[in-house]
């Protein structure tokens, strides 16, 4: 069984966005050259989320103002964690509901996805480096 890591970086300069990373993820699998196995895309930042949804932007509008009804960012005060200086409990909330990784199938070199699925990136509190990890086994 063979192995493949790597990291790959964000800066987003807003607060909150979805980024489409699957084709970050497909090169990630080309790379490995591993053809049947499991690949591991994961968040490694608490204010952030890896999720596999459909790539429209009515639907990450509809996510965007869900989860801002969910956990609103503003008042800060209302939230307990925020009174240690931190103004992001909000963001820790919204990746909670996100989820934190994906675990997607690989057959025949591909991504074993259903119809329209794809891989994303959320952000919940930006404007800075985080990184997401690609992990991947099989043959």
């Amino acid at each position: 069984m063979k192995s493949y890591r790597k990291e790959l970086w964000f800066n987003i300069p807003t607060r909150r966005e979805f980024i489409n990373i699957t084709r970050d993820v497909e090169e990630c699998l080309r790379e490995s050259g591993i053809q049947e196995g499991l690949i591991l895309v994961s968040a490694m930042h608490i204010t952030a989320s890896v999720f596999v949804n459909d790539d429209e932007s009515g639907l990450h509008h509809d996510y965007d103002v869900w989860l801002e009804k969910l956990a609103p960012h503003e008042p800060i005060g209302q939230y307990w964690h925020n009174r240690t200086g931190e103004d992001n409990a909000d963001a820790h909330m919204k990746r909670q509901v996100m989820g934190r990784e994906v675990v997607v199938a690989i057959t025949n070199g591909k991504l074993d996805f259903g119809p329209w699925e794809q891989i994303f990136y959320g952000e919940f509190d930006g404007r800075r480096r985080k990184r997401v990890l690609v992990k991947i086994i099989g043959e």
